[in-house]
């Protein structure tokens, strides 16, 4: 089960381009049984390709194949939880990078290594470091192991190779860590998809989405809280008013509900992303357009879903859309839609909503 908005790059790819790439259910059969894959980030973000292997499952051959195939920095995704238990301290105070990628000061293993550098050192390392008993006494800073703090709540709150590996090992039932390393090609330059392809081909590795990996969490995990319901009178009429909190970043979203919804009969359905300086100064008011083209049908969700951003005007990214598309999604599963008439501004071209047992059978322009 999986959601994903067809962007401009989608359309761009080739498909055979899009034939190589394997499910998330796919990688993660590999991921369980402890081999390496590769994940390929947004084109518009970094466009890159990394390996990924659990930490604990990490030996000094794949170390050493990371070295000398993947030829990028090898570095040490965890969780916040295991940062702080060994007390690694930030790499800077003030991060200025354009992903605001976590690194922590290097590290070493205490003990049982010797230069440090070498495949068996660095996998030592990894170990040591990753086990769940571990201690700030049990390595050494500076070293040749970078870790990277992924954010809490993975790839639904940053879209990186960081919270991916943190991603897939929690979803294995592995230790929320692993290993990561971009994959460059012969003459230094950053390998894309289609080298990435071939990397894969000759390697016989599977090549998975990050963007599938949101999905699938979208689809699987549970996000969304109901916390109130209560009654609004709109020009003499009666709607249902239910606040759900979810767990990505505590943000409220108001679902207002026209009539009983029932999965056996189609629902008039908006989502609408909440911006106060849009919505309250423009001249054309979203809400009341959309409560008078709720009117013509039987049952009908407004759904007003707050953002980080929802007090100043702002063009909505591709991780936010996919986001909220999701949350949205289980929320209105949880109130009982299942057919829906969608109501939006323009045309959306939105596929795998079938995942979350819904399906849109009408757009209709508001």
């Amino acid at each position: 089960m999986s959601l994903n908005i067809v962007s401009k790059q989608d359309v761009a790819r080739t498909s055979e381009d899009l034939s190589v790439i394997s499910s998330i259910e796919d990688v993660l059969d590999d991921v369980r049984n402890g081999r390496m894959v590769i994940l390929v980030d947004d084109e518009d973000r970094e466009n890159e390709g990394d390996l990924i292997i659990p930490a604990q499952f990490a030996t000094p051959e794949h170390i050493n194949f990371m070295a000398t195939h993947g030829r990028g920095l090898i570095c040490l995704a965890m969780d916040q939880a295991g940062i702080d238990r060994l007390g690694l301290p930030q790499m800077t105070a003030r991060n200025t990078e354009a992903f605001t990628t976590a690194f922590t000061v290097s590290i070493e293993a205490k003990e049982g290594v010797t230069t440090g550098i070498s495949a068996p050192d660095r996998a030592r390392t990894i170990q040591v470091a990753t086990d769940p008993n571990a201690t700030p006494d049990d390595i050494v800073m500076p070293g040749h192991i970078f870790p990277l703090a992924a954010r809490d709540g993975g790839t639904l709150v940053r879209i990186g190779h960081t919270e991916a590996a943190v991603d897939l090992a929690r979803l294995c039932g592995l230790r929320p860590a692993g290993v990561i390393c971009e994959i460059m090609k012969d003459d230094g330059e950053m390998a894309r998809l289609p080298d990435l392809i071939a990397f894969a081909q000759l390697h016989g590795m599977k090549i998975g989405t990050i963007a599938d990996l949101v999905s699938h969490r979208l689809a699987t995990d549970d996000l969304v809280e109901k916390v109130k319901v209560e009654t609004l009178v709109i020009d003499n009429k009666e709607y249902s008013v239910i606040t759900y909190k979810n767990s990505i970043n505590d943000m409220d979203s108001i679902a207002v509900i026209k009539g009983d919804v029932r999965p056996d009969q189609p629902t008039a359905v908006r989502v609408h992303a909440l911006n106060i300086m849009r919505d309250v100064l423009a001249c054309e008011n979203p809400v009341h357009q959309t409560i008078q083209a709720m009117e013509k049908y039987e049952t009908g969700v407004f759904l007003l879903m707050q953002s980080s951003t929802s007090m100043m005007p702002s063009k909505p990214s591709a991780d936010g859309a996919i986001r909220h598309y999701g949350i949205g999604a289980q929320i209105l599963k949880d109130i009982g839609v299942r057919d829906m008439i969608l109501l939006t501004p323009s045309e959306k071209h939105v596929i795998g909503l079938q995942g979350f047992g819904l399906n849109i059978i009408k757009q209709e322009t508001v």
